[in-house]
């Protein structure tokens, strides 16, 4: 699949943004679906991650509680919703993908296919 990545823009401390991920193809039904980030200067980051049905999430520890990830296999998009952001919330987001049925992965590595990014810069 390819994928667009989009949502991104400026926000206050405590705002909140949605983030979207249209792919193209057949397939992205059968895809594991993440989002990643990074911030300048640092290492890729884990997000969340949902599997092909939707029924399976998992999240980085910084955003548990604040980032709801989710998928609509209808419309080929993988969503991101942030609430409550921090400045250190302030990166590049990347969704990605992976041909995969089972438990989505947490890793890097474990995706083949990226979007562009969106940046998302939070103001203290």
């Amino acid at each position: 699949v390819q994928l667009q990545a989009s949502g991104g823009g400026l926000v206050q401390t405590g705002d909140s943004l949605g983030l979207s991920c249209a792919a193209s193809g057949r397939t992205f039904n059968r895809h594991a679906m993440a989002w990643f980030r990074q911030a300048p200067g640092k290492e890729r980051e884990f997000v969340a991650a949902i599997d092909w049905s939707g029924s399976n999430t998992n999240y980085g520890d910084s955003m548990k509680g604040r980032f709801t990830i989710s998928r609509d296999n209808a419309k080929n998009t993988l969503y991101l919703q942030m609430n409550s952001l921090k400045p250190e919330d302030t990166a590049v987001y990347y969704c990605a993908a992976e041909f995969y049925l089972g438990k989505p992965d947490t890793q890097v590595s474990g995706y083949s296919s990226w979007g562009q990014g969106t940046l998302v810069t939070v103001s203290s």
